[in-house]
């Protein structure tokens, strides 16, 4: 038996203001940079080091798409739970391009507010639990 598993879990920050775009169906989707950040102590120089990487986050579920207009801005710390895609296409020139983002659009997806980087206390929560039948079963990317 060949078992796979395409899921990715993420603590981070809202690097911008979350954007609301409609697909051709007329439903919303949210697109917004999360950035992960590695701190460590430089064994060499003693110094203090860190690391940010950036993940863009595609949201497609109606209720966590409500979430996200709700309660999330530039700076709020959120807990993702997707998966990775990795779409291409071709720019004005004819150069092929590829982007890999972490999408929230099946049962398993999560969004977790954690609150905002200078706050200490939690705030609302969605989960893909939380959601209707035929919200669960919205899976097709429309993009």
């Amino acid at each position: 038996m060949v078992v796979s598993l395409n899921k990715v879990t993420l603590i981070g920050n809202v690097g911008k203001e979350p954007e609301i775009r409609l697909t051709q169906e007329g439903k919303e989707i949210v697109t917004f940079p999360l950035a992960t950040t590695e701190n460590w102590k430089d064994k060499n120089s003693g110094e203090r080091r860190e690391k940010t990487e950036w993940h863009r986050i595609v949201v497609f579920i109606p209720a966590l798409v409500n979430i996200i207009k709700s309660y999330i801005n530039k700076g709020t710390r959120v807990y993702i739970e997707g998966s990775l895609q990795t779409r291409e296409w071709n720019d004005q020139t004819g150069i092929k391009k590829y982007t890999t983002e972490i999408v929230l659009q099946t049962y398993n997806s999560t969004v977790i507010l954690l609150g905002n980087k200078n706050s200490n206390k939690p705030a609302n929560a969605g989960s893909i639990e939380d959601l209707t039948d035929d919200e669960k079963d919205n899976d097709q990317v429309p993009y």
